[in-house]
């Protein structure tokens, strides 16, 4: 009896993109527990990801992510709560929210992108210096050209 999904089993563009992906985020978000930061779930990823260096409204949060505005307003009243972000109004329009992270969570974000580095030298010695370094360079010219339109 097979165990994998269909999709995996025919190894899609998708999955192998998706496969790795889903094993560095577990790898970079449990490493990020014992680093202290215990709360933080892969999930906050989509509010991380997506905040500009300033803030960022609610909404372009949602959207960046591909949410709606109720799932990242959750995502963000959680960090709220655990002191990784604000949520205040927008001076420009009183309706919307900024999200702005905190000094935790800028340190929450300097962990995952040193955890990230830190994943992405682990798998350079697997696959070796040169692949590594020739996928990047193939994953940075697809996001280009995604990009450019």
């Amino acid at each position: 009896m097979e165990t994998r999904p269909v999709t995996e089993q025919r190894r899609t563009l998708g999955a192998l993109l998706r496969l790795p992906h889903d094993a560095l985020q577990r790898e970079i978000y449990g490493s990020l527990a014992a680093r202290g930061f215990p709360e933080i779930r892969p999930a906050h990823s989509a509010v991380f990801r997506h905040i500009g260096l300033h803030g960022s409204r609610l909404t372009t949060l949602a959207e960046r992510a591909g949410m709606t505005k109720q799932s990242m307003a959750y995502l963000v009243d959680g960090l709220a709560a655990a002191g990784h972000v604000t949520s205040t109004p927008d001076p420009d329009d009183g309706r919307a929210r900024i999200v702005r992270l905190t000094p935790k969570g800028e340190r929450v974000l300097a962990e995952l992108l040193a955890l990230s580095a830190e994943a992405e030298a682990r798998v350079a010695a697997r696959i070796g210096d040169r692949r590594a370094a020739r996928l990047r360079r193939y994953l940075e010219q697809w996001v280009a050209a995604l990009e450019a339109g």
